[in-house]
């Protein structure tokens, strides 16, 4: 960090949805005060930081989203364990004041820094009074009745309530990820997919076939999306999500491709042959065309 003031918002971010969008658009006002809005966090793919469930976006997802949507400019990210045994009151000095130069933290109401998070957000303004940076405590926020927080848009995406998990969310579900090698079969049998893993350790939504938008060198393109572990063609790898995307050719391989979930059209099925397969994906993608 240079010398410029900044204005930081506090919390994991896991999944970036309208809770933490909320801090986050607090530190990114601050913009007009001349402060550097920034975002402090941990990547998500460290153990001591994963859900029940799993966390929702890597840390490349989440920099994408807080970058390109929620105004954060700079992201400290270092990981848990050279943070986990700092007290609050190090973890004010040394990393909000000395390492991020803090004017304007802020936090959701049930933040816990410290060591074995001892500290929440009364003594957050104690260190701020002490060093010189003013401490705002965001309200939560509801999503039709319910409280928008990552355990529940983990289960939404694991139950398929994928409208539901997209409204918390502020946005669609999205994976951001390079496109793998695959056995591709989708290609001889007239559709050919982009195949992308998922993290260790990361939440997969429900195994089944999304309505997707993919992101292709700056054009956008209808798609669908087969989630899960290919029981048709006994494939047995980790869970990924393959992708046949309408109206483009080409190679990706290697390429980062962005691709949203729509609207969930049916659970994953085992075929009893390739021409099954083949004639369910047609329909697949016609079911998608009505929902675009």
């Amino acid at each position: 960090m240079d010398n410029k003031r900044t204005a930081v918002a506090l919390g994991m971010f896991d999944g970036v949805h309208l809770g933490h969008r909320a801090v986050l658009k607090a530190a990114a006002e601050q913009k007009k005060q001349g402060l550097i809005p920034c975002a402090f966090t941990f990547p998500p793919e460290s153990t001591a930081n994963k859900g029940a469930a799993g966390y929702i976006y890597s840390e490349s997802e989440k920099h994408y989203l807080l970058s390109s949507e929620c105004g954060t400019e700079r992201i400290f990210s270092p990981h848990f364990e050279d943070i986990c045994g700092m007290d609050g009151d190090t973890f004010a000095r040394e990393i909000l004041l000395g390492s991020m130069n803090a004017d304007f933290v802020c936090c959701g109401r049930d933040f816990r820094f410290g060591r074995g998070a001892a500290c929440g957000t009364d003594e957050l303004r104690i260190f701020g009074d002490k060093y010189g940076f003013t401490v705002q405590t965001v309200d939560d926020v509801f999503c039709g009745g319910e409280r928008v927080s990552s355990t529940a848009v983990r289960q939404l995406l694991t139950e398929g309530a994928l409208d539901r998990a997209n409204a918390m969310l502020g946005r669609n579900y999205i994976i951001v990820r390079e496109v793998s090698r695959g056995a591709q079969l989708g290609r001889t049998i007239g559709f050919p997919t982009a195949n992308q893993l998922f993290g260790e350790g990361q939440l997969v939504p429900r195994y089944g076939v999304y309505a997707s938008k993919a992101h292709v060198k700056g054009k956008t393109y209808p798609s669908i999306t087969d989630i899960g572990m290919k029981p048709t063609v006994k494939y047995g790898g980790a869970p990924l999500a393959e992708t046949y995307i309408h109206g483009f050719s080409g190679d990706l391989y290697e390429d980062p491709l962005t691709v949203e979930l729509c609207s969930f059209i049916r659970p994953e099925m085992r075929f009893a042959s390739l021409d099954e397969l083949r004639a369910q994906i047609k329909a697949d993608i016609a079911s998608a065309m009505n929902i675009f």
